[in-house]
């Protein structure tokens, strides 16, 4: 089985060749953020077990490289794209299905059924309750505005806001680690609405 170092280099390459421009969230700095986001969420969660952490970093890494080939489902795309590479790492079918389980559960609005699930879950969505929200939500908005989503910082406020109402964390450490701060976000960004 190819090594988790080797399988992130790889992965990132791929990702900093490949991703547009345009994608302006949706990069190598997410996919990083949400990859040591998912290693805290497991400490804090007691995930002792070597093969869920890996797995659990292994899903990390590819959860978004589906925006290589679409933006609309990339959930999908990343899971096939994830399944392919893995087959050829050594990967076996029961730790494929773990990690596009994972991949999947990432679809907003997110529905994790395990809990290496609500992990990576959390971990996607960390920046929502932490100080940089708004600067990691900036990119976002560039990102949206170019795929046609909102047009202006009206509608992407009232998105966030919808969005943020509607957002729940799973795991109890995230809940603990970023619930409040989320909610002083949403806050802020009702107050821009008003």
């Amino acid at each position: 089985m190819l090594s988790l170092p080797d399988i992130q280099s790889r992965v990132i390459d791929k990702l900093e060749k490949g991703l547009s421009p345009t994608l302006t969230y949706h990069n190598v700095s997410h996919t990083l953020d949400v990859l040591q986001q998912a290693i805290e969420i497991a400490e804090l969660e007691g995930i002792k077990n070597e093969e869920e952490l890996l797995l659990l970093r292994v899903a990390a890494l590819y959860h978004d490289v589906g925006f290589l080939a679409t933006y609309s489902g990339h959930e999908e795309t990343s899971c096939s794209m994830a399944s392919e590479e893995l087959q050829s790492f050594g990967f076996t079918k029961d730790q494929i299905d773990k990690v596009c389980g994972m991949i999947r559960a990432t679809k907003v609005p997110q529905q994790p059924h395990t809990q290496l699930e609500e992990i990576i879950c959390d971990a996607d969505l960390d920046y929502l309750g932490r100080d940089d929200f708004f600067k990691i939500g900036d990119g976002l908005y560039k990102e949206f505005v170019i795929e046609n989503i909102v047009s202006n910082e009206t509608e992407w406020n009232s998105l966030q806001v919808r969005f943020l109402e509607s957002h729940h964390y799973f795991t109890r450490s995230s809940k603990q680690r970023r619930q409040q701060a989320k909610q002083i976000n949403l806050e802020k960004v009702k107050e821009k609405l008003v």
